[in-house]
């Protein structure tokens, strides 16, 4: 919800700051790096129960990977690998994160509650399932009321405020489940009508292909008058 809403103004906020980092000789890979090596951190934070210091790690892991397309533009480096790499990278964090979120549960009076992160991975993983399908048969899978932005921003609330976090675990999961089911719909609709008018297309275009063949043959056979003997 919010990466469509808000990518465009967040780009042009940090479109400065890719000119700078341009400046330092850094590549957008290595802030990609830079970013899932403070996530590490961050997960063992959230994992020892030093929540304020995961809250505060989790915002520094954020910053590289904000900043890493900035300098990518900048740079003239944007290309499919980059692209590809960076998102496998924020599968990787995610999975850290919520890791470390899982050990602080299973580690505490409750263990049972660990299989919250577990469950909010899972779905996670079939939501971003879904978006790599539908692209990869052409169609459009993007939105939803949870995508990633939305689950960092939930829990750094929840790390930041102790007593909330596992209230918004299971607020996360629902809304998670609910983005899943919101692109199985897209997607499902989109490649129900789509073949179909797809289809549409084609026989009219071969009905107009015919016509026009017809009537060139029309021409190309038309026997001239003759005219009468004066």
């Amino acid at each position: 919800m919010f990466d469509g809403k808000l990518r465009a103004p967040v780009d042009k906020a940090v479109r400065p700051i890719g000119a700078l980092l341009r400046r330092t000789g850094l590549s957008p890979d290595h802030l990609t790096i830079l970013g899932v090596l403070v996530a590490i951190g961050a997960g063992f934070a959230i994992g020892s129960g030093h929540l304020l210091l995961g809250f505060a790690l989790v915002i520094l892991a954020a910053l590289p990977d904000l900043f890493d397309g900035a300098l990518a533009k900048a740079s003239n480096q944007v290309s499919q690998r980059g692209a590809f790499f960076d998102s496998v990278i924020d599968r990787v964090t995610d999975a850290i994160l919520f890791s470390g979120v899982a050990y602080f549960y299973a580690a505490g009076k409750h263990p049972l509650n660990s299989m919250l992160p577990f469950g909010i991975m899972a779905i996670s993983a079939v939501i971003s399932y879904e978006r790599a399908k539908a692209e990869s048969l052409g169609l459009e899978a993007k939105g939803g009321i949870m995508e990633r932005a939305e689950r960092i921003i939930l829990l750094l609330l929840g790390l930041l405020i102790t007593p909330l976090l596992l209230p918004i675990l299971w607020v996360m999961l629902v809304l998670c489940f609910v983005t899943a089911v919101q692109r199985f719909i897209k997607v499902w609709k989109q490649a129900g009508v789509t073949p179909r008018t797809a289809a549409k297309m084609e026989i009219r275009r071969s009905r107009r292909e015919l016509r026009r063949g017809v009537r060139a043959q029309r021409l190309t056979t038309r026997v001239p008058r003759r005219r009468p003997n004066p």
